[in-house]
């Protein structure tokens, strides 16, 4: 299998990696949709949120978790930020491994689109 996100979570691919520990990791992302635009990834490869089970809970709660630390530590907690995950083609998954967008910096309306 050849996974972009997998080769990030490995070494093998470069990112601008921000938050990393043992079982997710934060990167910036190279398309950015708002000043923040940070990926949080599990290490592990699940491909889409489909493919989590009731064992993975915890996995799930800490991606979002990671996300909520960068944004505390980066100083935008209190003033805002939004965080999405996409599930298949239709939603606009690209990458078939599991990521959850941080967006913040900018007015961020609703609906998205």
């Amino acid at each position: 299998m050849t996974c972009l996100f997998c080769q990030i979570a490995d070494g093998t691919q470069p990112a601008d990696i921000v938050y990393n520990d043992d079982d997710v990791i934060g990167f910036r992302d190279i398309n950015p949709q708002a000043p923040q635009h940070v990926l949080f990834i599990p290490r592990r490869h699940v491909g889409t949120i489909n493919d989590f089970d009731s064992a993975d809970a915890a996995l799930i709660g800490r991606l979002t978790l990671a996300a909520q630390h960068y944004a505390g530590e980066q100083g935008f907690d209190e003033e805002g930020y939004r965080v999405v995950m996409n599930c298949n083609r239709m939603a606009g998954q690209t990458v078939y491994h599991v990521h959850l967008h941080l967006l913040a910096g900018r007015p961020l309306h609703w609906p998205p689109g």
